[in-house]
């Protein structure tokens, strides 16, 4: 295995590792200032297959040269990441969680109804062809289509309810 190799997919693990500890605090923050969560029944699904996503980075890529050019893409799009992040601030959760405040309207949140899930898209794009996984990056795609169809649907109905409160 190429170090490159080696330190991009330990990247992603310890990434998405942290994530989901971020995630939890802000949900149990948001959860104690009155939130409520929707759509928990996909969430398992959700999790499901993004770590398969992973283990297939893991299991096919761990031989594979590394593509700076794609690795190059891949960087980019983590600063985008740390904006949404960084917008959201302890709104941000892997969970939909509705609050009775107003949405976030700055940063990214600004210009786009849905960053984050914009930039899973293309990470479960980008990610694999850093390792030239492309059927890994073609198979995730659509799954990732088909929950986001689910989750985006969710959303958009908890936010019209709150909408006409």
């Amino acid at each position: 295995m190429e170090m490159a190799t080696l330190l991009f997919l330990g990247f992603i693990i310890v990434q998405r590792l942290s994530e989901l500890v971020i995630a939890k605090r802000n949900t149990a923050k948001l959860l104690a200032k009155g939130a409520y969560e929707v759509g928990a029944a996909h969430y398992p699904v959700m999790v499901a297959m993004h770590s398969a996503w992973i283990a297939c980075l893991v299991i096919f890529g761990f031989l594979e040269a590394v593509s700076y050019g794609w690795l190059a893409l891949f960087a980019v799009l983590q600063v985008l990441r740390v904006w949404i992040l960084g917008s959201l601030g302890s709104r941000w959760t892997t969970r939909i969680i509705v609050l009775e405040e107003p949405l976030v309207v700055r940063g990214p949140f600004k210009y786009l109804s849905h960053p984050n899930y914009m930039l899973v898209v293309a990470e479960i794009v980008v990610a694999p062809m850093v390792l030239g996984l492309g059927w890994v990056a073609l198979v995730f795609t659509v799954l990732n289509a088909a929950m986001l169809w689910v989750r985006i649907g969710v959303e958009h109905k908890a936010l019209a309810t709150l909408r006409a409160a």
